[in-house]
């Protein structure tokens, strides 16, 4: 939990200031008893009223100090504790998104959810507490056991034998209760895992009918979830009722032995009381540090698992010099490039080699599986390739800075992803201070203006999660929109016009020559009529590079493009 002092160390100021009045309470709470043992022992036992006013009045006073202490540090806690959660929660945010794809394959998405939002919250609820009580708990137990040892020491030694019983049973309870707490954890995990694969493909479900098999899914999780908890708890409560057991048997032998105390004069009604409730202040402080050390066990299971996320080392290559050009030309040569992920022994692609020039257009087609999307996320680096080179306008493109070449390069996924807010939002997601006219140029240029303009509140049509009240094409051609309108200098379009109809296609396809000299569009697709006129076409078989040319060439050259060709179109002959 080290890690945690860096975050401590932001707000030490308001910390400080937090103890302080935490102690201050503390010493409140403890000379409390020491006083009304007085009011007994002198003034009621004189009959002295003025001593027991004014003794009563100091008391009165010191409560209220005590309570001002008490409002001051609960403050002071709830507003350093929830600016170090937000911290956290943002630094862990940050991380992720820092990741290579390959780093966040590490990590189920349910997994890094818990831990940006109940992990970080277990976190902020001890620094809650480390401001509240879990300072207070010691500092209220040790003052208890001087000030009853003041009183009087005899009977002071059956502390000698209650605290350390205690001690030893909060350190067993740490011991046993924190591999639970790691397990529940864990299994919060997997509960949340089952919720969101369950939400992301509700429509699925319900199409075929598989509801109960989800329950019954679920059910297994949650129940394991509820096992465990209850597990936890169970060691948690024996401890607590053990530890409770022990403190209160203390008292018991104290009133016994405090008898013949009294009747032989060497102990006092008041002093007894005073014992007493030092006794039951050391009691209410051992259970609270049992409580300290609970949290603390689930605050540390937490922290080893926000730990591995913060302190994730990435393979991911960085360049010392970072490079940055003034003007991106878009010329791109693939060099000898083989790649495979982290979790596969195999390559996906293999020894690939080819060059496109600036201000063309490339078109990669080949079967399912062939490695076009991976090829694809290798330009923006998403991925680093595991052998070979990419460069761009002469330079690897690892030697770029990246958010530079992220910010010349627009991806429009083969999966679309909208976002909940208006259509324009969702484009002008592309370019945070396009102009309306901007939008609406780009929306034209994917084709989405008339159906955009179909809508009663046009550009301004409110679109639910992921674009649910869309078509797929027309999330496609919002998706392309939204990449135009970045005025990229190469853009990837990867299988994204595949809902779209061949007219629509085309004019999506005659509008990007119009874009700009410097824009290199890679085009992935299956549909051979899609780049059949492009003069550069890569085809890809099993990972590997098996033709490239313009249509006549691969149709006369590449076998595995005149099947592709043969079985969209039949036995039909070249035209």
């Amino acid at each position: 939990m080290g890690f945690l002092f860096t975050y401590w160390r932001r707000y030490w100021k308001k910390i400080l200031v937090g103890i302080t009045f935490l102690t201050l309470e503390s010493f409140c709470d403890l000379i409390q008893p020491a006083m009304m043992s007085k009011i007994i022992d002198v003034g009621v036992k004189n009959k002295s009223l003025g001593y027991t006013y004014k003794m009563t009045a100091i008391m009165l006073l010191i409560t209220l100090i005590g309570a001002f202490g008490a409002v001051i540090r609960n403050i002071l806690s709830g507003v350093v504790s929830q600016h170090i959660g937000t911290d956290i929660r943002l630094d862990i945010f940050k991380k992720i998104n820092s990741f290579s794809f390959n780093q966040i394959n590490k990590f189920e998405t349910a997994t890094l959810i818990t831990r940006i939002t109940n992990d970080t919250s277990q976190l902020q609820n001890f620094t809650n507490g480390l401001m509240r009580i879990y300072i207070k708990a010691p500092i209220v137990c040790i003052g208890s056991i001087i000030m009853a040892s003041i009183l009087n020491i005899k009977l002071a030694l059956v502390l000698a034998v209650v605290v350390p019983s205690v001690v030893i049973l909060i350190f067993f309870n740490m011991k046993i209760g924190y591999p639970y707490f790691v397990k529940l954890q864990n299994t919060l995990d997997k509960t949340n895992s089952v919720i969101r694969e369950y939400l992301s493909g509700i429509r699925v479900v319900r199409a075929f009918n598989r509801f109960n098999y989800e329950s019954k899914r679920f059910k297994i999780v949650n129940d394991e979830l509820t096992g465990i908890a209850i597990e936890a708890n169970k060691i948690m409560v024996s401890f607590s009722t053990a530890m409770s057991l022990i403190v209160n048997l203390g008292i018991v032998v104290i009133l016994w032995v405090s008898g013949s105390m009294i009747a032989s004069g060497s102990l006092q009604v008041g002093q007894l009381m005073a014992f007493i409730n030092y006794m039951l202040q050391i009691l209410a402080s051992l259970i609270m540090i049992s409580n300290v050390y609970q949290q603390f066990i689930r605050a540390r299971a937490s922290a080893e698992r926000v730990n591995s996320v913060l302190f994730s080392e990435d393979s991911f290559y960085i360049a010392k010099s970072p490079q940055k050009k003034e003007a991106i030309t878009g010329n791109i040569t693939f060099k000898d490039v083989s790649f495979k992920y982290e979790q596969m022994s195999g390559y996906v692609l293999k020894n690939i080699n080819f060059s496109v020039q600036g201000s063309e257009m490339l078109g990669i087609i080949g079967s399912t599986g062939s490695g076009k999307s991976s090829m694809m996320n290798l330009i923006p680096r998403f991925y680093d390739v595991s052998d070979g080179e990419i460069i761009l306008d002469g330079i690897s493109l690892q030697e770029y800075d990246i958010d530079f070449l992220r910010s010349r390069i627009a991806v429009v996924p083969q999966k679309v992803q909208l976002f909940s807010g208006t259509i324009e939002e969702n484009i002008r997601w592309g370019k945070g201070d396009a102009s309306k006219e901007e939008v609406i140029e780009a929306a034209k240029k994917a084709q989405a203006h008339e159906f955009i303009m179909s809508f009663e509140n046009g550009y301004k049509t409110l679109l639910g999660q992921d674009g649910v009240n869309l078509s797929g094409g027309q999330k496609q051609r919002i998706s392309i929109a939204r990449a135009i309108i970045r005025n990229p200098n190469i853009l990837i379009l990867d299988d994204c016009v595949s809902a779209v109809d061949v007219k629509t296609e085309a004019s999506i396809l005659d509008s990007f020559k119009n874009l700009g000299e410097n824009l290199t569009c890679i085009m992935v697709t299956q549909r051979i009529k899609s780049v059949r006129n492009l003069k550069n076409i890569l085809v890809l078989d099993e990972g590997m590079m098996v033709g490239f040319g313009d249509h006549e060439y691969l149709f006369n050259n590449c076998t595995v493009y005149k099947e592709i060709y043969r079985s969209q179109f039949g036995e039909a002959v070249i035209k």
